[in-house]
C-alpha cells in the first residue's frame, strides 16, 4: 500500500558520509555519557525494598507516589494485580530495616487514606540485581547474533554485519539517552531495547530485499544507484510501518502512567533512530564492505546446485 509514490530516485548514497558521520559522533556521545554518568538502574537491578499495600477501593496510584515523595523517600508506584493493590519499590538504605521502613511508608499512606493495608514487604538483595543485569546483556548479546546468523544465511555476510551495526548504534544511543538524562532504567526498559532490535531488523531486512531484487533487475546500474533506488521504492511503506507504531507508542507514553513511562520513551528513540539507522547507515556499510552483483549470481548457483545434487 502507497499513500504516494516517489518517481524521482533520491540520491541517498551522495551524503552516505556525511549521514555516517552524524551517527558516529552520536554513537561517541552516548558512549561518553554511558562512561561519564552511568545508567539510574532501577530497584529490580540495584536491590531495595518490595512492599505491597491494598486499599478498599481503586488506588490513586500518582497521589501515593507523590505523597511518598514529598517525605523525601525515592519511590516506584504501580498497580499490581487489580486497580486496588499496589507495588511500592524502594532502593536499599542503609541502616534502615525492613520492618521499620514498612511501618513508616504504611503511617504516611494511612494518613491520607486509612483504608490502606499492608500485604507484605519482601527484600530483594543485590545478588538479584547483578544476575538480572548479566542476564539481560545475555539476551542481548544472543539476539544480536542470532541478527547476524539469520541475514548472513538469507542475503550474504556483509548484509548481516552492516545490519546489527546499525541496531547495536540504535540501543546504545537509546542507552546514551537514559544515562545523560538519569531516566530510571528497570526491566521494562530492558525490554524495549531487545524490542528495538527486532524492530530495526524488520527495516533492515525490507531495504535489503529491494537491493537484492535491483541487483537482479538494473543490470546497468552501478551499486550506489542500486541502493538509492531500493531505499526511495520503500520509502513510502517505511513512513506508513514507522508513524503507525509510533502512534501506538505515543498512546502508552501519555496514557499509560509511570509504569509504561520509561518503556516508551525507549520505544520512541528506537524508533526514530531505527528509521534512520536501516535506512541511512546500514546501506552506506553494504557499498563500503563491497556489496556486488556478482555475490549474489554466485548464491543462486550455489543454490542451484544444490538442489541439483538433491534430486
Amino acid at each position: 500500500m502507497e499513500f504516494f509514490k516517489i518517481r524521482r530516485v533520491i540520491p541517498f548514497m551522495r551524503h552516505a558520509v556525511v549521514f555516517n558521520v552524524i551517527s558516529l559522533v552520536t554513537f561517541l556521545a552516548a558512549v561518553g555519557f554511558l562512561a561519564g554518568k552511568g545508567l539510574n538502574f532501577s530497584v529490580e537491578f540495584t536491590g531495595g525494598t518490595l512492599i505491597e499495600v491494598a486499599y478498599k477501593q481503586a488506588a490513586d496510584v500518582e497521589r501515593i507516589r507523590a505523597t511518598l515523595e514529598k517525605a523525601g523517600y525515592k519511590v516506584e508506584v504501580q498497580n499490581f494485580g487489580s486497580s486496588r493493590d499496589v507495588l511500592i519499590r524502594m532502593p536499599l538504605t542503609k541502616g534502615q530495616s525492613n520492618a521499620d521502613l514498612s511501618q513508616k511508608l504504611l503511617a504516611l499512606l494511612q494518613s491520607d487514606d486509612a483504608g490502606a493495608e499492608l500485604r507484605r514487604v519482601e527484600f530483594v538483595g543485590p545478588q538479584v540485581g547483578d544476575e538480572l543485569a548479566s542476564n539481560g546483556a545475555l539476551a542481548l548479546l544472543v539476539t544480536a547474533v542470532g541478527i547476524v546468523l539469520y541475514l548472513w544465511l538469507r542475503f550474504e555476510w556483509r548484509f548481516g554485519l552492516a545490519a546489527i551495526i546499525a541496531n547495536l548504534h540504535d540501543v546504545v544511543i537509546i542507552l546514551g539517552f537514559f544515562a545523560l538524562f538519569q531516566w530510571e532504567f528497570s526491566l521494562p526498559v530492558l525490554a524495549a531495547l531487545l524490542a528495538v532490535l527486532g524492530y530495526s531488523v524488520n527495516e533492515s531486512v525490507v531495504v535489503f530485499d529491494r537491493v537484492r531484487e535491483n541487483f537482479r533487475k538494473m543490470r546497468k546500474a552501478s551499486v550506489p544507484e542500486i541502493i538509492d533506488s531500493s531505499i526511495t521504492g520503500v520509502i513510502s511503506r517505511t513512513i506508513i510501518t514507522h508513524l503507525c507504531t509510533q502512534m501506538m507508542v505515543t498512546t502508552m507514553l501519555i496514557f499509560g502512567g509511570h509504569a509504561l513511562h520509561y518503556f516508551a520513551l525507549a520505544l520512541t528513540i528506537g524508533i526514530l533512530f531505527g528509521i534512520y539507522s536501516s535506512v541511512l547507515v546500514s546501506c552506506p556499510l553494504v557499498m563500503w564492505f563491497g556489496v556486488s552483483r556478482e555475490q549474489f549470481a554466485v548464491q543462486k548457483k550455489r543454490r542451484e546446485e544444490n538442489e541439483g545434487a538433491v534430486v
